[in-house]
C-alpha cells in the first residue's frame, strides 16, 4: 500500500502545483523562462513524467511567489486525509 499511497501523494503535488501557477495567471513557457528551463521541464513535472526533487520544488515555489512551506501544508493535510481513510 505504502506504493499506492506514495502515487496519491505524488498526483496531489502535481495538482497543487497546476493550481498554484493558474492561480498565478503564469504559464509553462513562462513559470520555464523564470527557472531558465525549457518549457518540457514544468510540462514533464505536470504531466507526472518527471518527480522534483525537494529543491526543485522550492524554486519553483519560490518562481511563482509562493511560500514552499505552505504548499508543504496542503500537501501534509492531504496525507493526513488519505492516511485515515486507509485506515477505515
Amino acid at each position: 500500500m505504502a506504493g499506492s499511497h506514495s502515487n496519491v501523494m505524488h498526483e496531489r503535488l502535481r495538482s497543487l502545483l497546476i493550481e498554484a501557477r493558474s492561480a498565478a495567471g503564469v504559464t509553462q513557457a513562462e513559470l520555464a523562462a523564470r527557472l531558465a528551463r525549457p518549457q518540457s521541464f514544468v510540462s514533464k513535472i505536470e504531466r507526472g513524467e518527471r518527480r522534483l526533487e525537494i529543491v526543485e520544488f522550492i524554486e519553483i515555489a519560490q518562481a511563482l511567489g509562493i511560500d514552499p512551506a505552505e504548499l508543504i501544508a496542503k500537501l501534509a493535510n492531504s496525507a493526513a486525509t488519505v492516511a485515515k481513510g486507509q485506515r477505515q
